[in-house]
């Protein structure tokens, strides 16, 4: 008995599920998670090798999972790619908005070009995929959504300034967007990483001053992982999360929390 109420809660068999930025630490580790609980997972990025390899390890884990190549600043990009995963998985029911660019510098040294692309990939290309997808969830009778937020999505930090502008814009457009397709038997919640350790943060992890200010802070004395995510993604794609929608929810080894003397 129990055993059937905990797959039917959080089981993800052959639901359909985009994951942006597939090919980048956190998204290749969720896109593995949600494969291993049942979905059919589309894997997009630019790097057609990494989505490959990915997807080829999926596979050997049992799992199911198809590469897609494209980039989404493109916004004409976006209605061939849903085609696409439509005629080669079926029409997508959960989507897991995990792509993302940063660059590290102060307020006083962004161009409008930094800005420009930081915003068009972190907010413009993820707007406008969320608007098409989330009409065809509607014909569907539902879906779920993930937007994968940031700590910047609730605090402040130095020389990220246009990342997290996105981030914690993100935060707000999810609440809006669960108001709006809470109608139609859509939820949409926002995943909040901590401090994971990533070949994008590594530079942050390599740098000792900044180790010490991270795990000086974090009540869990330790860099996250991208695993450390899965579960709550699985939760939030499964109907588990069915009276879940709108809230931010931050995996973050207590960082929010606050921090011992």
């Amino acid at each position: 008995m129990h055993t059937n109420l905990l797959h039917d809660l959080f089981s993800l068999h052959g639901r359909v599920t985009l994951v942006t930025g597939a090919s980048g630490g956190i998204g290749s580790a969720l896109a593995r998670g949600l494969a291993l609980a049942g979905a059919k997972v589309a894997l997009h990025g630019r790097s057609a090798e990494r989505l490959a390899r990915l997807a080829d390890g999926i596979h050997e884990a049992g799992g199911t999972a198809a590469p897609f190549v494209a980039d989404l600043d493109d916004l004409e990009r976006i209605a061939p790619l849903l085609e696409d995963v439509a005629t080669r998985l079926g029409p997508v029911a959960i989507l897991v908005n995990c792509a993302g660019i940063n660059q590290r510098m102060p307020i006083g040294a962004v161009t409008p070009a930094v800005y420009d692309s930081i915003m068009s990939t972190n907010l413009r290309s993820l707007y406008f995929l969320t608007q098409a997808v989330a009409a065809g969830m509607a014909e569907q009778g539902g879906g779920k959504i993930v937007n994968i937020g940031s700590l910047t999505s609730s605090v402040g930090l130095g020389d990220v300034s246009v990342y997290g502008m996105t981030k914690s814009a993100l935060a707000q457009l999810t609440k809006t967007m669960a108001i709006e397709w809470a109608s139609q038997n859509i939820q949409v919640n926002c995943l909040c990483p901590g401090f994971i350790a990533t070949n994008l943060t590594a530079p942050l992890w390599d740098d000792p001053e900044r180790r010490r200010w991270m795990l000086d802070r974090l009540p869990i004395k330790r860099p996250g992982r991208p695993e450390d995510l899965v579960g709550l993604a699985i939760y939030l794609a499964s109907r588990a999360s069915d009276y879940t929608t709108g809230q931010t929810l931050s995996v973050d080894g207590g960082f929010l929390a606050g921090s011992q003397w």
